[in-house]
């Protein structure tokens, strides 16, 4: 049992935060306090080897890397690279609830809303790197002021908790100057710039996770629909799995100021490309069929979006080719998981 009096010596942490440990001496308290500096002085020199603290009490402590959307593909898959890694996560959830399978695997479960700044602000504290990925919202109020809200939450809550470092996820094109959906990413860019900590914003392609709607009627009918268009046009993909891969990479680095990252797949990929994917995994014959533009709004509204504007803009913005990479070819990182193995991945858990 250590004592109320017990001494303390400090450690420096890399993200320059001090810590007070109790100094342990032979599993006993001792008051350095009570002797004289003479005789202090002569003690520590002649018993130093049995006074000095345990070695573990001197290793520095791993960091804990916070983690926001960890129930979703990108954050689960962000938190199951650190925790291969040996690196302690803090799982950050609504609901006690859904953190009991996270604790199982090992995380830290914290509690907190994505609009309460004080609940974030206490599951980000103490957290080395924090992981920012705020809910997606495809039917926006116009000028979407849920974003506005929940882009000025966390920085508040960033500010006063001051991780030692923080990566958010973006989207490719968010340096985009035309409104459409994922000018939501663009806000939230903009509300977190100038923050003291590094920074960093991951901006992945078109997540080929997405691909989940396609498989039902690549299996009934043959036909993957294809907002996407033409058919043998191009476009930046990528896997959740990658995305949370890398970003647990980027979380462990150290840099300073604010970076851009960007993330595509290994190669690009077409709405052809698609239907010969699901092809080979189904064994059958796939073609694409394009859903003309203008049955688009009715389609949405269909749906049940109250605005599908927004959507539609962003559709013509890859459409269009003003939502892409803002770096050249050759800076964007190449993810490592083929459209085969999403697709394949996607039929089997469909099933």
């Amino acid at each position: 049992m250590i004592a109320a009096s017990t001494p303390t010596f400090e450690i420096t942490r890399p993200s320059n935060v001090i810590r007070k440990c109790p100094l342990i001496i032979c599993h006993q308290s001792f008051d350095l306090i009570s002797l004289q500096s003479t005789m202090a002085s002569h003690y520590l020199t002649q018993h130093w080897d049995s006074l000095r603290p345990p070695t573990q009490l001197l290793t520095e402590e791993k960091s804990m890397y916070a983690i926001t959307g960890i129930t979703g593909k990108v954050g689960g898959a962000m938190a199951q690279a650190l925790l291969s890694a040996h690196q302690p996560v803090r799982a950050i959830v609504r609901d006690a609830e859904k953190g009991k399978a996270l604790a199982e695997k090992g995380c830290e479960v914290a509690i907190a809303d994505m609009d309460d700044v004080a609940s974030l602000t206490a599951a980000f504290r103490g957290a080395e790197g924090v992981f920012i990925l705020p809910p997606s919202n495809f039917d926006p109020a116009p000028g979407f002021p849920e974003a506005r809200k929940g882009a000025a939450t966390i920085r508040q809550a960033l500010d006063a908790a001051a991780p030692g470092r923080v990566v958010c996820l973006s989207t490719v094109g968010a340096q985009a100057k035309q409104s459409n959906l994922l000018t939501q990413r663009t806000i939230l860019e903009e509300a977190l710039a100038g923050l003291t900590m590094p920074l960093t914003f991951l901006r992945p392609g078109w997540f080929l996770d997405n691909l989940q709607w396609d498989v039902e009627s690549a299996q009934r009918d043959g036909i993957v629909h294809s907002f996407l268009q033409p058919a043998d046009a191009t476009f930046p993909m990528v896997s959740t799995e990658d995305v949370g891969r890398v970003a647990a990479e980027l979380i462990q680095e150290p840099w300073t100021g604010t970076r851009i990252v960007e993330l595509e797949g290994p190669r690009r990929v077409s709405p052809n490309d698609i239907a010969a994917a699901f092809g080979r995994v189904l064994g059958r014959i796939v073609r694409t069929q394009i859903v003309p533009r203008e049955d688009w709004a009715a389609l949405f509204r269909a749906q049940g979006m109250n605005d599908p504007v927004p959507r539609i803009q962003m559709l013509d913005g890859f459409n269009e080719g003003w939502i892409t990479f803002e770096g050249e070819d050759a800076s964007v990182l190449k993810g490592r998981v083929e459209l085969d193995q999403v697709i394949r991945a996607l039929v089997r858990g469909a099933r």
